[in-house]
């Protein structure tokens, strides 16, 4: 989803289609497989001071049994800033919980990538414990 007030530096017109249209489309549709085709075999994800999770299976594992915690995710991004390969998004994540409730949470994400597009390094930088409180 993009909205109007959206702000973008310096990423071209395919980068910013790629991250928003594709990349964040398949993690919003929690298709794991469809996300993975966009990472780097050594890549490395970090959630907050969390230790790294390095390489694409392991981040492939992690990421299909967190996404199953939650029965739905949309992102909202409100900026987008740096190059064609090298961004940082601040976004709005909204959370439909399985119970149904929905929770709203605000997320900064930096993302790297190699000179064939695909995704080496993300640090993500988010307070989530609200989606699963009681």
């Amino acid at each position: 989803m993009i909205t109007t007030s959206l702000r973008v530096n310096e990423l071209g017109v395919s980068a910013t289609e790629w991250y928003i249209g594709e990349y964040l489309a398949a993690m919003d549709a929690l298709d794991v497989g469809r996300y993975s085709n966009f990472l780097a075999d050594g890549v490395s994800v970090q959630f907050n001071n969390a230790p790294a999770v390095e390489g694409k299976a392991a981040v492939t594992a992690m990421l299909a049994e967190y996404w199953q915690s939650f029965a739905a995710i949309e992102h909202e991004p409100l900026n987008i800033y740096g190059s064609d390969d090298h961004f940082m998004l601040e976004a709005l994540n909204h959370y439909v919980r399985h119970d149904g409730r929905k929770v709203t949470t605000r997320a900064v994400a930096l993302t790297d990538r190699d000179a064939q597009g695909k995704v080496t390094s993300v640090r993500i930088y988010a307070d989530a414990s609200p989606v699963f409180e009681s």
